[in-house]
């Protein structure tokens, strides 16, 4: 199971935090100030893998980001790293060559993509044409809510100036 994923960039700033254990707040930023300390000062040719209060933190970096995750010690850490680089294919497809500020100013998509991906901390779309077809959907969805919204602003302001 996965416990927490963590986005983070070389200068250690996060970008994406996904809680699927539950952590107080004080305990979160302790969590997020230790390991972005401890994987970004790491080497880049040393393990993947890293032993964390009794879990492992697999992570993979990215260009200039670092996505972590924790999983249970027991659990395959390639079966994570697999997971880690669906995600960044995932996020390629969908932002045509991601970065950093993809993440930064569209964060609700790229939790929306993570949330098609992986449910209550496990796998649960391996496919990346499904995830990208339910990511169509949903932005056609918000289209349409955005253009309802339009027309229905226009209306009230007819009727308001009508009225006037």
């Amino acid at each position: 199971m996965i416990h927490f994923v963590l986005l983070i960039s070389r200068q250690g700033k996060v970008r994406l935090t996904k809680w699927y254990s539950p952590y107080s707040q004080k305990e979160r930023i302790k969590i997020i100030r230790e390991l972005s300390g401890t994987i970004v000062s790491r080497g880049p040719k040393l393990c993947k893998f890293v032993e964390w209060r009794g879990y492992k933190v697999v992570y993979r970096r990215y260009a200039g980001l670092y996505i972590c995750m924790c999983v249970n010690h027991d659990d395959n850490e390639l079966e994570i790293l697999e997971i880690i680089h669906h995600y960044v294919v995932v996020l390629d497809r969908y932002f045509g060559n991601v970065c950093e500020l993809d993440l930064v100013f569209n964060f609700h998509k790229a939790y929306y993509i993570l949330d098609e991906i992986l449910i209550a901390g496990e796998l649960q779309e391996s496919n990346k044409r499904t995830v990208g077809r339910l990511i169509e959907a949903q932005d056609a969805m918000v289209e349409a809510a955005k253009e309802e919204a339009s027309s229905i602003s226009n209306i009230i302001a007819q009727a308001t100036k009508n009225v006037s």
